[in-house]
C-alpha cells in the first residue's frame, strides 16, 4: 500500500508547511538590550511630584502629592501615593521598563467602597506603611530578594479592587509583539486595543513584550473579571468585597528557571504552547550541555546527536520498513492493476502480500510522526527561550535566535534533505507525485530561510545523522530480499 506511505508523508509535510507558514512573520530575533544602571538606594524614599485627583472621594484633609520608591538591593519600584505605578528598575530584566510596557503609567490600582472604582491617596505613616483616613485603609509594602514587590491593603470597610493596565500596541521587525497576557488554566495573549470581557479565575496578568514581563499576581487564586478595551487599557477587578487584599508585582526577563523560582506558574509566560512538555526537556537538555560547553550551538549539536541515538531503534525500523515496501512495490502494482475493478479483493490481496513479505505500510511513517513533537518543540524553544537570544555559534552566526544572515545553513539543510531523499527507499509509483516530492526540500528550505539559525542548524545536523543511519542500515543488508526486523 504505497499510497498509505505517500499520504502519511504528505500529511507530515503539509503539517510542517502550515505551522511555519502561519508563524513565518512571527519568528523572533535578537532584542536590542539596553543596560540598566543599578540604583544605589537602600531604603524607602519620598519626593514631591504632581498628583492629579482621580474621581470623587469623601471630604478629607488635603493630601500632599508624593511619589515613593520601594528598593531592595539594586531593584526599585516607583509609584505615586494614589497607587499609580510609573517605573520598575531590575537589572535582571535587560531592557528599560518604559520600552517594555509602552506607557509612562502602565498600572494603577483603584478601590470601590460602594461609590464606584476610584484611586485613593495615601500618606506615609511609617517605614513601608501608608494610610488613607477617609476609608480607614492601611497599605503595607515590601520587596523580596528576587524583586517581587508586595502590597497589602487592609480596611475596616469592605472594598473591591481593580487593576488597570495601560499600554500601546507595538510590533518589532523581528515579529515580537506587545500583548496583555492573562494566565488562567492556559496562557492567553490579548491584543492591545481589542475588546473582550471574561470572568475567570486568574493566576497572573501583565504586559508581555520582547522576552520580558511586567506581571501582577495575587497571593491566592481569585475569580476576577477582566475587560480588554479599545483605548489600550485592560481592567482586572474583583467581583466581591473583601477587607484585605494582597497583590504582587514583578518586572523580569523571561528566564524560564528564574520564573519557576518565583512561583505562581509565571514560567508559563514562556509560550511553549501545546509542545510544552517536550520543549521544557529540550531546554533543560540544552542548558545541561551548555554547562559543559558554553556555546549553545555546540549544545544543539550534542542534543541532536543524543536525540538521534535515543530514537535510532525507531529510525532503524522505519528504514527497514520502507525498504521492504520498495521491494514489494512491483508486486503491489500488479495486484492493483489486476483487481482495479474489485477494491475489496485488491485490499485483501495487498494485505496478504504485506503479511508474506513482512512489510508494514505504516511502519515507515510512525517513527516520523513520533519525532514531529521533538521537531516542533525545538522550534518553540528557539523562538521563545530568552536563553538563546544573542547566543552566538561560530563564524557568521552571532545569534541562534536570529536568521542566518547569509542563508548558508538553510542551503546546506536543503542539500542534505535532497541527499537523504535520494537515499530513502521510494515507495511512490506515480511519476507526477515523485516529481512533487523532489520539490519538498526546496519548499522547506525557503520556509526556513527567515527562521532562527539554531533551528536550521538542528535540522541540518539531524538530517546528516539520519543519512549516516540510513547508510549504516543499508550496508548491514547482504541481499536484495526484504529483511526481517
Amino acid at each position: 500500500m504505497g499510497s498509505e506511505q505517500k499520504n502519511a508523508f504528505l500529511a507530515i509535510s503539509l503539517s510542517a508547511l502550515i505551522l511555519f507558514g502561519w508563524q513565518y512573520f512571527f519568528a523572533p530575533k535578537k532584542p536590542a538590550a539596553a543596560p540598566i544602571e543599578p540604583t544605589q538606594q537602600t531604603q524607602v524614599e519620598t519626593k514631591s511630584q504632581t498628583l492629579s485627583a482621580a474621581g470623587p472621594i469623601e471630604p478629607t484633609p488635603a493630601v500632599v502629592a508624593e511619589s515613593f520608591s520601594i528598593t531592595h538591593s539594586d531593584k526599585t519600584l516607583s509609584f505615586a501615593n494614589n497607587l499609580v505605578f510609573n517605573d520598575f528598575q531590575n537589572p535582571q530584566s535587560g531592557i528599560k521598563f518604559s520600552e517594555i510596557v509602552g506607557s509612562d503609567q502602565p498600572l494603577k490600582v483603584e478601590f470601590d467602597f460602594g461609590q464606584g472604582f476610584q484611586t485613593i491617596p495615601f500618606v506615609k505613616t511609617a517605614e513601608n506603611k501608608f494610610y488613607n483616613a477617609s476609608f480607614d485603609t492601611t497599605l503595607t509594602t515590601s520587596m523580596s530578594d528576587k524583586g517581587v514587590a508586595a502590597f497589602t491593603a487592609t480596611s475596616s470597610k469592605p472594598f473591591r479592587y481593580k487593576f488597570v493596565f495601560k499600554s500601546e500596541a507595538k510590533k518589532l521587525e523581528n515579529g515580537q509583539q506587545r500583548f496583555f497576557s492573562v494566565y488562567t488554566d492556559s496562557l492567553q495573549h490579548l491584543d492591545i486595543n481589542d475588546d473582550e470581557t471574561k470572568d475567570q479565575s486568574i493566576k497572573w496578568v501583565g504586559i508581555d513584550f520582547n522576552y520580558h514581563l511586567f506581571g501582577l499576581f495575587l497571593d491566592k487564586e481569585t475569580n476576577l473579571i477582566y475587560k480588554n478595551n479599545p483605548d489600550g487599557t485592560l481592567g482586572v477587578f474583583s467581583n466581591k468585597s473583601e477587607n484585605t487584599a494582597t497583590f504582587n508585582l514583578v518586572y523580569v526577563k523571561k528566564d524560564y528557571d528564574y520564573l519557576v523560582s518565583l512561583g505562581h506558574q509565571l514560567q508559563n509566560s514562556v509560550d511553549f504552547g501545546m509542545w510544552g512538555v517536550f520543549a521544557v526537556w529540550i531546554l533543560k537538555g540544552l542548558q545541561f550541555f551548555h554547562t559543559w560547553f558554553p556555546n549553545y550551538g555546540i549544545s544543539i549539536l550534542l542534543l541532536t546527536l543524543l536525540i538521534r541515538l535515543i530514537t535510532f531503534p525507531l529510525q532503524y525500523k522505519s528504514i527497514v520498513s520502507m525498504k521492504k515496501l520498495q521491494l514489494v512495490q512491483p508486486e503491489l502494482t500488479k495486484i492493483r492493476e489486476k483487481f482495479k475493478d474489485d477494491p475489496q479483493r485488491m485490499q485483501k490481496e495487498s494485505m496478504e502480500l504485506f503479511k508474506r513479505s513482512g512489510a508494514n505500510p505504516i511502519g515507515g511513517c510512525l517513527p516520523l510522526l513520533l519525532q514531529m513533537p521533538v521537531f516542533f518543540a525545538f522550534y518553540k524553544v528557539l523562538n521563545h527561550s530568552v536563553e538563546l537570544v544573542g547566543a552566538p555559534f561560530m563564524l557568521w552566526i552571532h545569534d541562534l535566535s536570529n536568521k542566518d544572515p547569509y542563508y548558508v545553513l538553510p542551503v546546506l539543510m536543503t542539500g542534505a534533505m535532497f541527499l537523504q531523499q535520494k537515499l530513502t527507499p521510494n515507495t511512490i509509483s506515480d511519476p507526477v507525485q515523485r516529481k512533487m516530492m523532489l520539490f519538498m526540500p526546496l519548499v522547506f528550505g525557503f520556509i526556513m530561510k527567515d527562521l532562527p539559525s539554531g533551528l536550521s542548524l538542528y535540522i541540518f545536523v539531524s538530517t546528516l545523522l539520519g543519512i549516516l543511519q540510513q547508510v549504516f542500515v543499508f550496508n548491514a543488508q547482504k541481499s536484495n530480499q526484504p529483511v526481517v526486523v
